[in-house]
């Protein structure tokens, strides 16, 4: 009657979606001011001024015909000329519009890339822990074999692993910096290292190994070190992004696919990501966002709150005798249970209306994810919990 591969991953709950209608619900029961919900990655801070006096602008001054209508499939040739001018000043490149294919946000930019690439069932896509849960949704719903790699003790990739795990299947690496869940920025060596894997790995095979960087927390980093741009240092890069999280628009979708011209066979990349689009959906990202984008290319985000909840309360966790790493960009933090059970930490939490994430969804059950992009007040409040959770626990 139905796809019985859709139907599947259709049953496949999402444990932050569900922590967050628990959240919704126990709002509605006790108020929302007593419910610490630390779920849901969504952006607190507003989007900065410049996207809303864009958007007066946009709709007082043009006629709807010219931001609500079709742009071609791409994207406005205008916004993806201003998106990869953007790169070249950043990153010393020589990108063009056609480098750029705006999407409805990264989660279509990686369903986009993932139905491009890959051929047959028995490609494999790797991923390294901890990851955001829907990229095993987003594989297998494209035909891939979703293959998981653990991560070193500090989170970092470790490419021991990786090669323990490449053979002639696989298709693509999977990675993300700055990390959700934890927080990670993956330092150069790390990344030199993988890097050299894979052209090694290409050699041996004799065919491409496509590094897939998906990049939402470009932007949200609190240190002076910045995310690797890996386009310059592997030539088969493809790189996710989206606005959702540096412009706080995640309700918007929208962002790009970059495909760098030395790609190998990047014509041909280039009208896969095309034909991968049409098929999916996924032609034409929200015109009037476009513009908006267009327009608004060079803003900065405003992290200043992510930043003094981040340092609030990860001092008080490591005081308190919590293993985590210091998030040096994202907003989250993934925190160890003491008991090594991050669901029963998670339950514990509730008691107190606290609502964190297991990490076992993020492929690491000893863990907790709590996202730290709320109100610094609710930040404060939850310094005390934490304090009575670890407690509750007999650690002699």
């Amino acid at each position: 009657m139905v796809s019985k591969k859709m139907l599947d991953l259709g049953k496949i709950r999402s444990g932050i979606r569900d922590i967050y209608e628990y959240g919704n619900k126990l709002s509605e029961k006790i108020g929302a001011e007593n419910v610490l919900d630390f779920s849901l990655g969504n952006p607190s801070t507003p989007a900065p001024r410049e996207v809303g006096n864009t958007i007066k602008h946009i709709v007082s001054e043009l006629s709807p015909k010219e931001y609500n209508s079709y742009t071609s499939a791409p994207g406005d040739r205008d916004t993806r000329l201003a998106v990869a001018r953007n790169l070249n000043t950043r990153f010393s490149t020589d990108y063009d519009e056609n480098n750029i294919f705006l999407t409805c946000g990264a989660a279509a930019s990686l369903n986009i890339i993932f139905k491009a690439v890959i051929e047959c069932e028995n490609d494999e896509i790797i991923v390294n822990t901890p990851f955001f849960p829907d990229y095993k949704v987003f594989i297998e719903g494209q035909g891939a074999k979703f293959v998981l790699v653990k991560c070193s003790e500090d989170l970092t990739l470790d490419t021991d692993e990786l090669e323990k795990n490449i053979n002639f299947n696989t298709k693509a690496v999977l990675v993300n910096s700055p990390n959700n869940p934890s927080g990670v920025i993956y330092p150069k060596e790390n990344i030199d290292a993988l890097v050299d894997l894979l052209n090694r790995k290409q050699k041996e095979y004799g065919h491409p190994i496509f590094l897939i960087s998906d990049e939402p927390y470009r932007e949200v980093v609190f240190v002076e070190e910045s995310p690797e741009f890996l386009p310059n240092l592997y030539d088969n890069t493809l790189v996710a992004y989206s606005w959702s999280k540096s412009l706080s628009l995640p309700g918007e979708r929208i962002g790009y696919i970059l495909v760098p011209t030395n790609a190998t066979d990047y014509t041909d990349i280039y009208a896969a990501i095309s034909g991968a689009a049409r098929v999916l959906g996924y032609v034409c990202a929200p015109s009037l966002f476009q513009r908006v984008i267009k327009d608004c290319i060079d803003v900065k985000p405003n992290i200043e709150v992510y930043q003094r909840n981040r340092n609030l309360l990860y001092t008080a966790l490591i005081e308190m005798g919590y293993t985590l790493p210091n998030p040096k960009g994202a907003f989250y933090m993934f925190i160890k249970s003491p008991n090594n059970d991050g669901k029963d930490f998670c339950e514990r939490a509730k008691k107190y209306n606290m609502l964190l994430v297991p990490g076992e969804g993020f492929g690491m059950k000893e863990y907790a994810r709590l996202s730290f992009c709320v109100d610094t007040e609710k930040i404060e409040k939850s310094i005390s919990i934490f304090k009575e959770l670890m407690s509750e626990y007999d650690l002699g």
